[in-house]
């Protein structure tokens, strides 16, 4: 079962208006789609993502709110024109929460986890794209070194990056895993393969690129008095959202809601174990784009 993080949050930070306009822009398997939902009377919610395959499990999932409910595949630098397609204006709130969908960890064949053998696949959107077999076996040691330095955050990416080259061809996450298993054995909780596997995934999907556009477009789609929860589950991310939010601040454009980044309770950590890592960054739109 689909578990959102860090629900009773989201909504606060939303404020969400039963009038309101809403974006989900990663709908995921919609969890938090459904909650803004159950809170909207004559308001409208539109619920993007750039898996299709999440998209049909997510409109499954909320149900009888289905009918309140527009999807649409979208990456986030498609989400301005999302808009346009649907006559225009402005969100009264727009929620980004970039972990990755439960559904494409847990089934094997998206080739995002390294618990099964699987294609090496890792395309959030497999009808488009290079995939992670791909990456591996094509691009050159040194930018493959500094990809899985600088996006996995991998001190040992030298050592994996000559262990991957001299097992060539890669074609399933089994054969990357064995590959890092030999530069890194095993040591402690976190798996050897960890960094390396999401830096693959955020090099696959441009996901560093998109998290740039979405930033960019937010005060031109979100309206004075609007709402912008993020939440985010690398370093990496939450550094970009902290300093496009403090941009904001500082140009009087934007009131940031959270002084501190927000974490999930306790309790929740407990009970929802894949939240431990989410970091929420809210902000409320004060004056409209010059």
């Amino acid at each position: 079962m689909h578990i959102p993080v860090m629900p009773t949050e989201v909504l606060e930070y939303l404020a969400v208006k039963a009038n309101g306009r809403y974006l989900d822009a990663t709908t995921g398997m919609g969890g938090h789609t459904a909650e803004i939902a159950r809170r909207l009377e004559t308001g409208t919610l539109i619920a993007c993502d750039r898996d299709a395959e999440s998209l049909e499990m997510a409109r499954s999932n909320v149900g009888e709110l289905a009918g309140r409910i527009h999807f649409r595949k979208a990456l986030f630098s498609e989400l301005d024109k999302v808009l346009e397609s649907m006559g225009g204006g402005k969100l009264d709130g727009l929620l980004a929460d970039l972990g990755a969908s439960r559904y494409q960890l847990t089934d094997a064949e998206r080739g995002f986890s390294f618990n099964a053998d699987a294609p090496l696949d890792m395309r959030m959107d497999r009808s488009q794209g290079p995939t992670a077999s791909d990456l591996v076996n094509c691009m050159s040691e040194q930018a493959l070194a500094d990809l899985i330095y600088n996006l996995g955050e991998e001190r040992r990416s030298r050592r994996i990056t000559r262990a991957i080259v001299r097992a060539r061809p890669l074609h399933s996450t089994q054969d990357l895993v064995h590959a890092v298993e030999r530069a890194v054995p095993r040591t402690g909780r976190l798996h050897p393969a960890t960094q390396t596997f999401m830096a693959l995934r955020i090099a696959v999907n441009r996901e560093q690129e998109e998290l740039d556009r979405l930033l960019e477009i937010v005060p031109k789609i979100v309206a004075v008095g609007g709402r912008v929860v993020i939440i985010t589950f690398m370093s990496l991310e939450d550094r970009k959202v902290k300093r496009s939010f403090q941009a904001l601040a500082r140009e009087g454009r934007a009131r940031i809601l959270t002084r501190h980044v927000i974490r999930p309770r306790e309790e929740e950590v407990s009970s929802n174990p894949a939240s431990r890592s989410a970091k929420l960054r809210a902000l409320e739109v004060i004056e409209e784009e010059r």
